[in-house]
């Protein structure tokens, strides 16, 4: 089997960053960003996927954590997209639900090359725009950035009171759902169109 790597490097007037993703990894990472929560769910999804993750990034979060974040999430679809190749015998579509404490997140995604997502993840009213030092609606807008990116269809529902945990529920359900969905399973192109 091919080795299912990708680098992935953007420098732009708001944001610096290099990314390295190895889907057939152990769930090793190295994140090196300004916003320790946002690093913190890397973390969680590269130890739940099982992809090795190292990643370096700086950006104008002085301003606002939005530059940064999306980044990332481009960087990541790109290296995603890149790794998976041809997509020749993978499962291609998948799904998790994984609870924490009082959430519970479930993820599907589709591996076709459509890039689509839907993304409910609601926050507590009343409380702090942020969760950490990451502004909520950049969170999602991670989500997406990376699905877009990425070429794939992700659907993610999430329910619960506490903020951080809703956010790690989505983080590691979309980690075990893409580590199915990237899993070699047969042979082929998994599409009666031939291509994905």
């Amino acid at each position: 089997m091919a080795s299912r790597k990708a680098s992935v490097s953007r420098k732009t007037k708001e944001t610096d960053i290099q990314l390295e993703l190895n889907l057939d990894g152990e769930g090793k990472s190295k994140v090196a960003l300004p916003l320790k929560f946002f690093s913190h769910m890397l973390e969680n999804f590269s130890k739940h996927s099982n992809f090795d993750l190292t990643l370096k990034g700086s950006g104008d979060v002085d301003v606002d954590d939005h530059h940064l974040v999306e980044d990332v999430g481009i960087c990541l679809g790109d290296a995603f997209d890149q790794a998976l190749g041809d997509k020749s015998g993978i499962t291609r579509m998948a799904h998790a639900i994984v609870p924490m404490d009082d959430s519970r997140a479930e993820v599907s995604v589709d591996l076709s090359g459509r890039p689509y997502a839907k993304v409910d993840l609601p926050f507590s009213e009343f409380t702090d725009r942020r969760v950490g030092d990451t502004s909520k609606e950049n969170i999602v807008h991670f989500l997406e950035s990376f699905a877009l990116s990425g070429k794939f269809n992700l659907n993610v529902k999430v329910e619960g009171r506490n903020d951080h945990h809703k956010v790690e529920a989505a983080f590691k359900g979309l980690a075990r759902a893409l580590k199915e969905a990237t899993r070699i399973s047969g042979k082929g192109i998994p599409s009666t169109k031939g291509v994905v």
